[in-house]
């Protein structure tokens, strides 16, 4: 289901730190020259960053946040407005390419707005050389312009340039508020709250985890897992078409990995604080010793390791199988 983004950053689910911080400098007409939103992928960062736009060019504005109803309102929604710029990533990659066109662009002054608003996504992805030339602007930046760097929190990137940027942090949503978002896009409760889960906060990674239909193989690994039925030695053709479906998933194995990882740290805190999310997913059948759960990690962390050395996945997921049953 398609949604149109709300342009009203104060109604983003979650990020209350961040809202306070914007808010308060907007109303103070202390805005700075750029801002660094630094936080997990799919937590809002991108969403924030257009109701921030919105907000600061809005002609109708209700305190700090954006009508939603004037002209700028309605180019924002519409994803036409001439002062709003997004620069991405290219194959994983920004280049110096375009942050000198932007050097160019940033010269001229906005086309309509008192301010051009500029969103670099994915700063963590620029070579040396691109970081170097947009550090010049951030040095002198140009007057009526706003930059706004995104990253992800894991990555590293120059402290020149969170030297140079108000740091805005962002942090992952609770389950209940991405289970919410999920909901609001036509994804089943039950699903939105166990991808809420597994996603750790993140809707947009659980939007990804829908998609590509990974949840799915998920359920099925994580059933024949906790099946006391089925036995290693007796049934060895399951794990061994498992292993075939999962080595199929690509690019998407090593995040798999990961949700299996989820799965099995929640059933070591199960016994305490979990077991009131998903639990028909997190709560087997069979019944494993701590010892046991901390091996299974150890399993999947090996696999982690081995599958960044380019090795055949085949081989990889039927050994990780046999050592999770």
């Amino acid at each position: 289901m398609s949604e149109t983004p709300t342009l009203c950053f104060t109604e983003l689910y979650g990020q209350e730190k961040a809202k306070r911080l914007f808010s308060r400098s907007l109303m103070a007409d202390r805005v700075p020259h750029a801002y660094l939103f630094r936080g997990p992928d799919g937590v809002g960062k991108r969403l924030f960053a257009l109701g921030v736009a919105a907000a600061i060019n809005c002609r109708g504005r209700s305190g700090a946040a954006a009508c939603g109803n004037c002209s700028s309102c309605r180019k924002y929604r519409s994803g036409n407005h001439p002062d709003f710029l997004v620069i991405r990533p290219v194959k994983g990659v920004i280049k110096i390419e375009q942050i000198r066109q932007l050097a160019g662009e940033l010269s001229y002054p906005p086309f309509e707005s008192e301010t051009r608003i500029v969103v670099l996504e994915d700063v963590h992805s620029m070579r040396r050389e691109a970081a170097n030339s947009l550090l010049k602007t951030l040095e002198e930046p140009p007057a009526d312009n706003l930059l706004i760097l995104t990253a992800e929190s894991s990555q590293e990137i120059l402290a020149t340039l969170t030297s140079r940027c108000q740091v805005v942090p962002f942090g992952p949503l609770s389950i209940s508020d991405t289970a919410a978002i999920l909901t609001a896009h036509g994804i089943e409760s039950d699903t939105a709250l166990l991808l809420a889960r597994l996603s750790e906060g993140s809707p947009g990674r659980a939007m990804l985890f829908q998609k590509s239909e990974m949840v799915t193989l998920w359920r099925e690994v994580v059933g024949v897992l906790s099946d006391p039925a089925i036995l290693p030695d007796r049934d060895v053709s399951i794990p061994l078409r498992l292993a075939e479906k999962m080595a199929g998933q690509k690019d998407d194995l090593l995040p798999f990995l990961g949700l299996l990882k989820i799965w099995v740290r929640d059933l070591l805190l199960s016994t305490s604080t979990m077991g009131t999310v998903a639990k028909d997913d997190f709560n087997p059948r069979k019944s494993w010793s701590s010892a046991e759960l901390f091996a299974k990690l150890q399993a999947i962390s090996r696999a982690e390791r081995e599958l960044a050395r380019n090795c055949n996945r085949n081989l990889l997921c039927e050994v990780l199988l046999f050592a999770l049953q």
